[in-house]
């Protein structure tokens, strides 16, 4: 394996390591997304397996231990296995998400105690970047979810959502919606909670013109759309589940 690296908006760079034996043939893709400034922030750390990996990718953009702040979206290995590898890596880093998060999880996960935030508080990074956090509860899955908004590059890091199979490359103007729905009929991944098209319809708000997916290409193009549309979809599936309880 290896972890590639591109630069998907002016200051972020998506790390990327592919791994063809999940889902064959396709393959899935870990991405995490370093947002550079004067304390620049990495969102996800990783599986902690692939830290000597990502640690590697992160040394030719900025020295490790320049880090200052490792957030993720929900409290699962592949986005925050490694955080203690990185927190040791960085010794000025702290490990942030929201209230939620840091209730269940982050406050005895850390080998550092984190920093809370509230949902909307920003994060100022220096060197014009600024990241929003914004609360996501259950949405796509994980009663801690949340997601960053760096207000200066309009990108949204989408943590889970549209997440999707194979390796189509860095950065794409193309479709991410019609592979996210093919990727959740076969994972089944979210949690179908009542709220995940009204949660996903707030972010459309935002109007991002960049979404850093975990799991697959970033996206450049009109965000709100493609949020109100993977937004239809999961009210269809939610939906469906009722009537289908109500129909038991």
């Amino acid at each position: 394996m290896e972890t590639r690296i591109s630069e998907i908006a002016d200051g972020i760079y998506r790390l990327s390591t592919f791994v063809a034996e999940i889902a064959p043939p396709a393959g899935f893709t870990f991405n995490q997304f370093l947002v550079l400034g004067d304390e620049p922030l990495m969102f996800h750390t990783g599986l902690r397996k692939m830290f000597p990996l990502n640690r590697g990718a992160v040394a030719r953009i900025i020295p490790p231990e320049r880090l200052r702040w490792i957030a993720y979206g929900h409290f699962e290995a592949d986005e925050c296995g490694a955080m203690n590898e990185w927190l040791a890596a960085a010794p000025q880093a702290t490990a942030t998400h929201g209230q939620t998060g840091c209730l269940v999880s982050l406050n005895d996960f850390a080998d550092r105690p984190p920093r809370v935030l509230a949902d909307g508080e920003i994060v100022e990074l220096g060197g014009g970047k600024r990241v929003r956090f914004i609360d996501t509860p259950h949405t796509p899955h994980g009663w801690d979810a949340g997601v960053l908004y760096e207000e200066s590059t309009g990108t949204l890091l989408c943590g889970d959502l549209f997440t999707q199979l194979g390796d189509a490359g860095a950065l794409t103007e193309g479709d991410v919606v019609g592979p996210a729905i093919a990727a959740e009929d076969l994972f089944q991944y979210s949690s179908l909670a009542p709220g995940m098209g009204m949660t996903i319809r707030s972010l459309a708000t935002l109007a991002p013109r960049t979404l850093a997916l975990m799991h697959g290409p970033s996206f450049r193009g009109d965000g709100a759309a493609a949020l109100r549309a993977l937004a239809d979809d999961y009210d269809r599936r939610a939906s469906s589940q009722a009537f289908c309880r109500d129909a038991a």
